[in-house]
């Protein structure tokens, strides 16, 4: 199977797939590639009905070009230093996951910004500049996720608007799935009667309703259960003393 980058040449035959109506899988084992290289490709690229395999290129190209220029040899200097590389690959994956979830693909991106900002929240300038995008592309994200729960506003000193993803946000999202859960399973339950009871659609009504309820309440019960666990911080993991050290203390 290989490895690397997407080729141009791969990227239409994404293209032409799609545009047959193939499966991820089918257009991956065409390729001899892992499924999830195919989803990941066509989810940061505008989906399954706005792909465009020059689109991707370029854009491929584009991120490619900024982590080169971000820093030389690819990696901050100082304590805790982050790999620029590795980071951008990481949250491309990160706005993957938001995208197959149902988020737009620039409200993704947002999303993924304020998980990763080292400051815990970010301005819309600041946004901006760290995307390459339109303010109004910007404006119309948090628009949507702040409508959504997932992110609140401030004001800063400066009179600016400052955004923030809470600790809860998590707990908030899987909270209400939860409750649109309980709703489908509700809704299901309504129609027993109007189709027949007894009948094979009552049947089927009846076990998506049971079925829904049954996850429903576990996801509920299982959110208070770890809540907590969205205000703990991880356990230090100790430095790792220098190779000259450990190799005095293991003859020691």
């Amino acid at each position: 199977m290989p490895g690397g980058r997407l080729t141009q040449q791969e990227r239409r035959r994404i293209a032409q797939g799609l545009a047959d109506g193939l499966a991820y899988a089918e257009i991956a084992r065409d390729l001899d590639r892992p499924t999830s290289t195919v989803t990941r490709e066509v989810m940061r690229n505008g989906g399954p009905t706005a792909y465009h395999a020059d689109l991707a290129q370029r854009a491929t190209e584009r991120r490619g070009r900024r982590r080169r220029k971000a820093e030389p040899g690819g990696r901050s200097s100082g304590p805790g230093a982050r790999d620029d590389a590795a980071l951008a690959e990481y949250e491309e994956k990160f706005t993957a996951i938001f995208v197959q979830q149902g988020l737009p693909t620039m409200t993704a991106r947002v999303l993924t910004c304020l998980f990763t900002a080292e400051s815990g929240s970010l301005t819309a300038a600041e946004l901006v500049d760290r995307l390459r995008v339109s303010p109004a592309s910007v404006s119309k994200a948090v628009t949507f996720l702040e409508g959504q729960g997932l992110l609140r506003r401030e004001r800063d000193e400066g009179r600016r608007d400052r955004y923030f993803v809470d600790d809860d946000v998590w707990y908030q999202s899987v909270i209400a799935s939860a409750r649109g859960t309980a709703e489908l399973a509700e809704t299901a339950r309504q129609g027993v009667d109007l189709v027949g009871r007894g009948s094979v659609a009552a049947t089927r009504l009846e076990n998506v309703a049971r079925f829904s309820d049954f996850i429903s309440e576990s996801i509920l019960r299982a959110a208070e259960q770890v809540r907590d666990v969205l205000h703990t911080k991880p356990p230090a993991v100790p430095d790792e003393p220098p190779r000259e050290e450990r190799g005095k203390r293991d003859r020691d």
